[in-house]
């Protein structure tokens, strides 16, 4: 998760990184592996066909931290340069 944290471009959320994702915008998407199924399902489905590196962290809260936030995360993605 280097850089991630640091990095202003960043993405945190569900609808956001779908969006992103759709308009490709980004070359990274981390996915919490506690995240609701339906959550997890519906990023991998935007994420088919696409050459992005998909980034699995433990929980919802490590990846809320990696974000510089303090609530959860279920989903986070990098923009490109």
């Amino acid at each position: 998760m280097d850089g991630l944290k640091s990095s202003k471009k960043r993405i945190i959320g569900l609808k956001q990184t779908i969006k992103a994702v759709k308009e490709n915008k980004v070359c990274k998407v981390y996915i919490a592996n506690d995240a609701d199924n339906f959550i997890k399902n519906n990023i991998l489905k935007a994420c088919e066909d696409k050459d992005l590196e998909i980034v699995y962290v433990n929980t919802m809260k490590e990846l809320g931290e990696a974000c510089g936030i303090e609530v959860k995360a279920s989903t986070a993605s990098l923009l490109k340069s």
